[in-house]
């Protein structure tokens, strides 16, 4: 992902790994590379002619550089692999080109096929990762097109993707499974949404009285974290967090729906053409901030003056520098508050107005639109609307104001913060919002995070992260927060962090490798819970300047080496067959199978140009 490396993670590489080396001193620096070769002459089945490849990762996914390693190496590779021991490193090789191969996840965190797509797969998107004109229009083709529609053309995107041009080598989507520690926590109250990130506030302790007295422990492997704006990052380091901090327009249900629950809005309406989303807000939340390691109310109501501002920021790509998220949101052409009553009268929906469906289900009937969110007053029928008008008909742009990014954050505290001309930006002496070293202890220490979620983050350290209750998010309401606080352990070894669950060092475990589900399963105190995921491991190449870059059936050689199913039959069934990152979530009826003559015919066909 050639554009997923910018200016904040690459200070976060600087911390990490004490310097950012150039290719040739990364090539040189011994000590930060873990590297493996095995050649296609040690296996007897090549020569020393044998192209090689260079295959990047970490070690965490030692397994599956190893199958691939000797997959690739019976069909006629060379193989060096880059093992690299964790995420700042990782990303140090890939800003530095030491790859042919990168291997890399991606989650469709927000359960439509766009997502899944635009950001890797278009020239411009935030973590392209090639750049092709047909791959571009296919991809804006299909965001205007309904399901009926749209299979056939991520299917003609898929096709050109992986086997015409084998841009990418899918490797499998992955189950998604956590373990809870039942005789602490409320197994019921814990969700696994199949792309949502956890929903903190609904969790709860078997005894209740728990719950001001201790912490909810969990845990992530990355420590680093990307950015606490939320538009700044996309990422495992802080999908899960920011998702917890900040609320959305809407919500998605554990199996991808979209809806109001939970969430910022009462309700929202598609007005007919659907190109007008109207949402309306509730009144019940503030901005919590940190004063002496404790969350305290700001007073500052979350309203639609910072709904507008913080989607027009989102949908802007020089809003902000290292603006990693500006793509998900670039179908936005307005957003505004609505103030003229008639409108959600006169506008049609399916089935009756605007107004008729966002009254369903509320007390009090809206009597009054305000565009001044201290005016605001559900309980009197006065109410805020927001309206989102987009580029064309995108009804998945509701996907989109339910993802992390799309969380609201206070006008006032982000425009007192960034101070700064975006243009002249300097990670080293600028302190952006939501910085983390603002967060970290030590001198750098100022935190400045103003939390529109259930959750805000008192501090961290290179260990844990320590979050406290919203005291102002949906009192007395089912989705006031009921534990009080929660500490996040950064735990990057699976194994380790499975042996802290099992030692009651933590409560919840998620993302427990497949080939440790008979261990959580054996355990008595634990439960595990499985879902299908949106999740898709896949190799990348390195697109600039390496041999593979220029050359597609060197590329297509390497596709048809790569065997599923062994990969699957490690993991014990517990993997599924991918094509794409779509793959999850559109039946395109492609398939790719290992073709052992075919590489030769493709090998060869490489040694004549």
């Amino acid at each position: 992902m050639k554009k997923r490396i910018v200016l904040l993670m690459a200070f976060i590489a600087l911390v990490l790994a004490g310097c950012l080396n150039t290719e040739s001193d990364v090539k040189e620096d011994d000590s930060s590379t873990d590297s493996t070769s095995e050649t296609a002459e040690d296996k007897g089945t090549g020569t020393a002619s044998a192209p090689t490849i260079e295959i990047l990762g970490m070690s965490t996914s030692e397994d599956d550089l190893n199958i691939l390693r000797d997959q690739l190496t019976k069909n006629g590779f060379n193989v060096e692999l880059n093992i690299q021991p964790d995420y700042g490193s990782f990303t140090s090789q890939k800003e530095a080109g030491n790859y042919d191969l990168a291997l890399n996840s991606w989650t469709t965190v927000t359960g439509n096929p766009d997502y899944a797509v635009r950001s890797l797969f278009t020239s411009d998107g935030d973590n392209s990762l090639f750049a092709d004109e047909k791959a571009d229009e296919l991809v804006n083709k299909a965001s205007t097109q309904l399901q009926d529609e749209y299979t056939e053309t991520y299917k003609e995107l898929e096709q050109h993707v992986v086997f015409d041009q084998a841009y990418i080598v899918p490797l499998y989507v992955s189950y998604k499974a956590q373990a809870v520690n039942h005789e602490v926590i409320d197994e019921s109250t814990v969700r696994l949404p199949k792309s949502r990130a956890a929903v903190w506030e609904d969790y709860d302790f078997v005894d209740e009285s728990k719950r001001d007295s201790e912490p909810l422990i969990l845990q992530q492997a990355i420590g680093a974290l990307t950015s606490l704006d939320p538009i700044k990052g996309n990422d495992g380091s802080i999908n899960t967090l920011n998702t917890n901090m900040y609320v959305r327009l809407v919500n998605l249900t554990d199996d991808d729906q979209v809806v109001s629950d939970g969430s910022l809005s009462l309700n929202h309406a598609i007005a007919e053409g659907n190109e007008d989303y109207y949402f309306l807000l509730r009144d019940d939340i503030n901005f919590a901030a940190v004063e002496d390691m404790e969350a305290v109310d700001t007073g500052e109501r979350v309203g639609a003056e910072d709904v507008v501002f913080s989607l027009e920021r989102a949908k802007d790509k020089d809003s902000v520098p290292d603006h990693r998220t500006y793509s998900l949101h670039e179908s936005m052409k307005e957003i505004s508050i609505v103030s003229d009553l008639s409108e959600l009268d006169t506008a049609a929906t399916d089935g009756g107005t605007v107004r008729e469906k966002l009254e369903e289900g509320i007390e009090n009937e809206i009597t009054e639109l305000v565009t001044d969110k201290t005016q605001a007053d559900n309980d009197s029928g006065v109410y805020q609307v927001v309206k989102v008008t987009t580029e064309n008909p995108f009804p998945q742009v509701l996907n989109y104001l339910a993802h992390q990014s799309a969380g609201i954050v206070s006008k006032d505290q982000v425009e007192s913060i960034n101070t700064y001309d975006v243009e002249d930006y300097d990670v080293n002496t600028d302190i952006a919002y939501g910085d983390q070293r603002t967060v970290t202890e030590g001198n750098s220490y100022d935190n400045t995070l103003y939390a529109s979620g259930p959750y805000i983050m008192t501090h961290k350290n290179d260990y844990e992260a320590h979050f406290v209750k919203n005291p102002a998010y949906m009192p007395g309401t089912e989705k006031e927060p009921k534990i009080s606080e929660v500490i996040v352990k950064f735990i990057q070894d699976p194994d380790s962090a499975l042996s802290a669950l099992r030692n009651g060092e933590i409560h919840i475990l998620n993302g427990v490798p497949e080939t440790k589900y008979d261990i959580v399963e054996e355990d008595d105190k634990l439960t595990l819970q499985q879902n299908e995921s949106n999740g898709v491991s896949y190799l990348a190449f390195n697109m600039d300047n390496r041999e593979v870059s220029s050359s597609v059936p060197l590329r297509q050689a390497v596709l048809y080496s790569v065997n599923q199913e062994e990969i699957i039959s490690f993991y014990q069934g517990n993997k599924m067959n991918a094509v794409s990152t779509v793959t999850p979530l559109v039946d395109t009826g492609l398939s790719l199978e290992a073709d052992s003559e075919k590489v030769k015919e493709l090998l060869s066909e490489y040694e004549g140009n």
